[in-house]
């Protein structure tokens, strides 16, 4: 099986705390991960800022092979802000435990989720590759979940994730988890955070259990304990083939200059 890596280093890693990367020092990263072979290379979230606008568009007139993708939230203004980056697509990113839904959004789900679909719809219109992302998604109500998930399929997105945003999972639940959303039949990723130390070993897990791509950073960098780390994964599926039988398109050989890049730039020591 065909493992995609969606890389987030430049989006989530740099919400790691005291990390600020200038364009010039995104545009390194983004080179240095193009050579490792990622498949995805999310490079920010166009809204922010003038500066993180300026390190999109850098990136995306590169030519890279990876797919260029900025984070967007599901407001119209998100997605205009990621097309005049010229990306090839967004991570579009909605709440969607009731948590999160009533005191992040205070808004009742059916408006969350109308508003997701015709963003979605939006992005698709305007040329966009779409990543449907469930933010909070590890303490959803799961049959909200699922149809939020499947309705966005059929609105037009390419692909959807399910996000352990404050890193609840273990690898048993993990594998129970997107199991029952690869039952959806559509490319499916796993977004795992640290903070129980858990992020490789749920995500290797969903793997196991039907997911097709997983999202990670560069040393594991990230907000709070972090995200998923690239190189342990990697190398993981590599060393396990007997275990996994899941491949990537990662040039092995380009990891650890990679990881000494992203050391040096954001000060993260390893």
């Amino acid at each position: 099986m065909q493992v995609k890596i969606l890389d987030t280093t430049l989006r989530d890693g740099e919400q790691t705390p005291g990390v600020s990367l200038t364009p010039e020092e995104k545009l390194r990263i983004a080179l240095r991960l193009d050579d490792l072979g990622v498949d995805i290379i999310e490079a920010g979230s166009a809204i922010t800022s003038e500066g993180e606008r300026e390190a999109l568009k850098r990136i995306a007139k590169e030519g890279l092979d990876a797919e260029i993708c900025s984070f967007a939230r599901p407001i119209e203004s998100d997605i205009d802000a990621a097309l005049e980056c010229d990306v090839d697509s967004i991570h579009l990113v909605v709440p969607t435990s009731e948590l999160h839904i009533k005191e992040k959004l205070r808004k009742p789900p059916s408006q969350v989720k109308e508003e997701a679909l015709e963003s979605v719809e939006y992005a698709k219109d305007h040329g966009l590759i779409v990543e449907f992302s469930a933010e909070d998604a590890t303490r959803s109500n799961m049959q909200f979940l699922k149809g939020i998930l499947k309705e966005s399929i059929s609105a037009g997105a390419e692909r959807i994730c399910a996000c352990d945003t404050v890193g609840i999972l273990t690898p048993e639940r993990a594998y129970e988890f997107y199991g029952e959303l690869s039952k959806l039949k559509a490319p499916l990723s796993v977004h795992c955070h640290n903070d129980l130390g858990l992020a490789t070993a749920n995500s290797l897990a969903a793997i196991s259990a039907g997911a097709t791509q997983i999202e990670c950073t560069i040393n594991g960098i990230g907000e709070r304990a972090g995200n998923a780390a690239l190189e342990e994964i990697a190398m993981a599926l590599h060393v396990r083939k007997d275990r996994f039988q899941a491949r990537t398109s990662l040039n092995l050989q380009e990891i650890y200059r990679t990881s000494r890049l992203v050391s040096r730039l954001t000060g993260m020591l390893v």
